[in-house]
């Protein structure tokens, strides 16, 4: 099997991203909010390549010693092996060498398989936003990972 190259996100590749992006949210990100992320100072961005094609990314932004894991998405076609604890893993590294301690996200409730990941990289439940997600309208749970406990 053909390894999966892990690299920063440029420009060139929002247009594939946002591919994944429409085939797997009901609200998906615009090229411009990818753009926006792949531009910012405070954001971390890669993705996942398989022979040369994008299978999975992920953008985080980190303002100080906290972290916000906005977007982490695996094509469906590639789901449930574990590419997505991968590139996460290899965000994580960073992050603690920039001096982050905590790192947020928000995930539909509804979402098991995300939950159980997220669950397994040690991030545990702080909160719920009420109908946070819209079509269909739904609560997010807050999920927290503490940096500085070894995981």
């Amino acid at each position: 099997m053909n390894a999966i190259v892990v690299r920063e996100m440029s420009p060139d590749d929002v247009q594939a991203i946002t591919v994944i992006e429409k085939a797997s949210y009901t609200m998906p990100w615009s090229e411009t909010s990818f753009l926006s992320e792949v531009y910012s100072r405070h954001s971390i961005t890669r993705i996942a390549e398989l022979k040369d094609k994008i299978i999975a990314y992920i953008c985080i932004k980190q303002v100080s010693d906290e972290a916000h894991l906005l977007n982490l998405t695996v094509d469906s076609a590639y789901r449930r092996q574990g590419i997505a604890t991968m590139l996460f893993n290899n965000v994580r590294n960073d992050l603690r060498e920039n001096g982050c301690r905590f790192l947020y996200l928000e995930v539909r409730a509804s979402n098991i398989a995300a939950n159980k990941m997220y669950e397994k990289l040690n991030f545990r439940i702080v909160g719920t936003r009420k109908d946070y997600y819209l079509n269909p309208r739904e609560n997010a749970l807050v999920m927290m990972l503490d940096l500085s406990e070894k995981s």
